[in-house]
């Protein structure tokens, strides 16, 4: 996410965690990032789902 604020004030980070939280019964861990990004030198930028993310993409049953 970016740094920059908007009319609002907040930058991205904090629009998306005063979403999250928002919801009675939310708590930090629900404003938990769930993924990394990785900025590269060669200008590639990586973007994975965070180890500690509870919900993560795909079957969860498959156990390979």
């Amino acid at each position: 996410m970016t740094d920059t604020t908007d009319d609002t004030g907040m930058t991205d980070d904090e629009k998306r965690r005063d979403q999250l939280l928002r919801l009675s019964g939310s708590t930090e861990a629900d404003a938990a990032p769930r993924i990394t990004i990785e900025e590269k030198e060669d200008g590639v930028t990586r973007i994975d789902v965070a180890d500690n993310a509870a919900v993560r993409p795909g079957d969860p049953e498959n156990k390979e």
